[in-house]
């Protein structure tokens, strides 16, 4: 699975609504060890730093990715979160402290064998899904744990994990996937995305690691794509920033936009 390893290069899934939350609220990320950094995007941590008045509703904005995540006062609390076609909400309550995972599109299924469309959108106890990462997450970890010691115990978990795993990723599947990046998800699937696979192999593979569609998964891209863009300065400057990412018109932008972030672009833009 080296052939992952470039896929960093090409693509950030971020999630910009965690800037929103002030000074209550902590959220950080960690790059793993470089020897995972194809596989895995980020730890992060998103926890209170003091009780919240009110609960707090954490929106999650569709990345493309499949994450893991846990609470740290609870480990055995454990789940994972499919690739989703749209945002999701969680109400997370007044005080709380959670550890994840954030995998690179396709890394996950082709490190543990799942087939990632039986986890699109949903999100499940991880001990049905992966007993061995579950069991570790929960014996390994307590509230009092720093977050580097976590990353830390994590990348001894997947490195051993990447170092059992014997299969390999078709070569025509990542290019596939490596066309869809460096387009920003711009493109005819009928016609641009010509790597040896039918039609039907294309969709068999991208439901077996991506979750979704190879459409589905581009109009996330290109969602992610123009976020990575600072666009709020960039509308600014220009109104129409969003034809440039392929977008018809106004109304289909703004159609997207709120599908998958679940804001308009004008309120989330300018928070």
């Amino acid at each position: 699975m080296t052939q992952l390893q470039s896929l960093r290069q090409l693509y950030r899934p971020i999630q910009p609504s965690i800037g929103e939350t002030g000074g209550n609220i902590l959220y950080k990320e960690v790059a793993p060890t470089p020897t995972l950094q194809g596989l895995i995007y980020c730890y992060w941590e998103l926890r209170t730093n003091s009780q919240l008045d009110s609960p707090y509703v954490y929106r999650v904005v569709a990345d493309g990715c499949i994450d893991v995540f846990f609470r740290l006062d609870d480990a055995s609390d454990n789940y994972i979160m499919g690739f989703c076609r749209q945002y999701n909400e969680f109400s997370l309550g007044h005080s709380f402290h959670y550890m994840g995972v954030r995998f690179m599109p396709g890394a996950f299924p082709a490190l543990f064998g799942n087939v990632a469309h039986e986890l699109s959108n949903r999100f499940e106890p991880l001990v049905a899904v992966n007993k061995k990462l579950s069991v570790f997450i929960s014996n390994n970890f307590t509230p009092n744990d720093a977050f580097h010691a976590i990353a830390s115990r994590l990348d001894f978990f997947f490195i051993s994990a990447l170092h059992e795993q014997k299969a390999t990723i078709d070569a025509r599947f990542y290019n596939a996937l490596t066309i869809i990046l460096k387009s920003c998800g711009q493109l005819s699937i009928q016609t641009e995305l010509q790597t040896g696979l039918s039609q039907r192999q294309l969709r068999r593979y991208f439901k077996r690691y991506i979750g979704e569609s190879p459409n589905t998964f581009s109009k996330v891209i290109r969602f992610q794509k123009f976020l990575n863009t600072n666009p709020a300065n960039k509308m600014c400057q220009n109104n129409q920033h969003y034809l440039d990412f392929g977008y018809y018109d106004q109304a289909h932008f703004i159609k997207e936009f709120k599908r998958l972030y679940g804001l308009s672009p004008h309120v989330a833009l300018n928070r």
